[in-house]
């Protein structure tokens, strides 16, 4: 890991508060997360902890992105789960139940990582027993999240969970406010096609529909949305609830 001066993490604290999760706590855990954090840099294929590991941490990227995924034990084929950019939290779960790491997080690019140890943050959460309700929310939307992914794979075409990928990503998995949804997504193809378990061709196949229909453009390891609800309308049905927080959009239904 690479180790320099940065500035504090309180310092982030504004950027933090964008990602709808963290912007909800309670200023106490706010505040109590950021004074127990470090900064952690990662280059570009470096580990932030793998599968197994039994140290558990709340980790929030700040800069760069990682590969949220796991290796399959017989033929080392890699599925990737998530693929987490500013400012997204994980590693909740290890938090709550002190079990060994289910996945792998591996930079993508070099990347900066806030992490919250449980070794410095579980005796004030015993002292502050409330705020345990907080880290669950965010367990809660992690799992809706991968509830849903499996009932896509049994009711969904492929280019409608390709749709739902897409805008996920663009809203940083239901956490930011439309007006924040990133409009330029860094989803290279081979990586969507490892979170749907299909090819690379057919993936490209689908985006170049959506591309012919105006509704995104390929670039380089990069995918511009140009017709966020356009988008939207091609995801077979998604509750507002999935999407945000906020409850900001409206059901579409005809799945």
């Amino acid at each position: 890991m690479i180790k320099r001066s940065e500035p504090t993490p309180s310092s982030l604290l504004p950027a933090l508060k964008t990602h709808l999760w963290f912007g909800s706590c309670p200023e106490p855990l706010q505040q109590a997360l950021l004074a127990r954090s470090r900064l952690v840099h990662l280059r570009a294929g470096e580990s932030l902890f793998a599968r197994g590991d039994k140290s558990a941490a709340l980790c929030c990227v700040v800069a760069g992105a990682l590969q949220l995924g796991s290796s399959h034990p017989f033929d080392g084929s890699h599925r990737l789960t998530l693929y987490v950019e500013p400012y997204h939290w994980f590693g909740e779960i290890s938090l709550l139940d002190q079990l060994p790491r289910s996945q792998d997080a591996v930079a993508d690019i070099d990347s900066t990582v806030l992490v919250v140890a449980q070794t410095h943050i579980e005796d004030w959460l015993a002292q502050h027993p409330q705020y345990w309700r907080d880290v669950a929310r965010l367990a809660c939307s992690k799992l809706r999240l991968m509830l849903t992914a499996m009932e896509d794979q049994a009711t969904l075409t492929m280019e409608q969970q390709l749709a739902r990928r897409l805008l996920f990503s663009a809203l940083n998995f239901g956490q930011l406010q439309p007006e924040s949804a990133r409009r330029h997504v860094r989803l290279p193809q081979a990586y969507l096609a490892r979170m749907l378990g299909v090819s690379r061709q057919t993936v490209n196949k689908a985006l170049r529909a959506l591309e012919r229909e105006r509704v995104v453009i390929l670039r380089y390891a990069e995918i511009e949305i140009i017709d966020l609800p356009g988008l939207l309308s091609r995801t077979g049905g998604i509750d507002a609830g999935l999407l945000s927080s906020g409850g900001w959009m409206p059901p579409l239904h005809g799945r």
